[in-house]
């Protein structure tokens, strides 16, 4: 699964761990990611959709 909103095209974000003694490593922000069914073109379709495109209503959801 790619984890990239269908909508905005938002993907997962990079940043690094910082233990005790201040090492770095690499580490990966996700987008919140829902499945959920939405409108595309008047057809409904399954999609990864970012919580925040639901949230502003960029999305119509499919009933």
């Amino acid at each position: 699964m790619s984890k990239v909103c269908a909508v905005c095209g938002k993907g997962p974000s990079f940043g690094h761990n910082r233990s005790h003694s201040m090492v770095a490593t690499k580490r990966r922000f996700n987008p919140n990611l829902q499945r959920v069914r939405i409108l595309v073109d008047g057809v409904p379709r399954r999609s990864y959709v970012c919580a925040r495109c639901l949230k502003s209503g960029r999305v119509e959801k499919a009933l």
